[in-house]
């Protein structure tokens, strides 16, 4: 059974490659990940390891947690599961809320806030991307 580990603390310069290399060292590295920003592409500080059995994860874990590597002590880990998102409702997007107040979609309803044109602005109260 494969067992995620976060590894957090990483340097700026490590990569996917370096992640993998390190954690080899404890046993069979399914992924190596290390998270990056997506509009600059530089390191968030934070990846994930993937291990093929529990004992090795829990090896790796041992030694590597409060270790040095690349110049910075790391944190290791079991990664936390993650659940599923919660569903949206009500507001955002185009549509009820969003860009056009509560009246939804780019012109909004009569009246209510919102919007780009905030409060008060434009004809009728309220906002609205593209009111007449």
């Amino acid at each position: 059974m494969s067992v995620k580990l976060f590894v957090g603390g990483l340097s700026w310069g490590t990569d996917d490659r370096s992640l993998r290399s390190k954690f080899e060292e404890y046993g069979t590295v399914e992924d190596a990940v290390v998270i990056r920003d997506r509009d600059t592409g530089r390191s968030r500080g934070f990846g994930f390891v993937t291990f093929a059995s529990n004992e090795e994860a829990e090896v790796a874990i041992q030694n590597l947690n409060d270790a040095e590597f690349d110049g910075r002590n790391i944190k290791v880990d079991r990664a936390a599961e993650r659940s599923s998102p919660a569903p949206r409702s009500g507001g955002g997007g185009y549509g009820g809320g969003g860009y056009g107040g509560g009246g939804g979609g780019y012109g909004g309803g009569r009246g209510g806030g919102g919007g780009y044109g905030g409060r008060g602005r434009g004809r009728g109260g309220g906002g609205g991307y593209n009111r007449y």
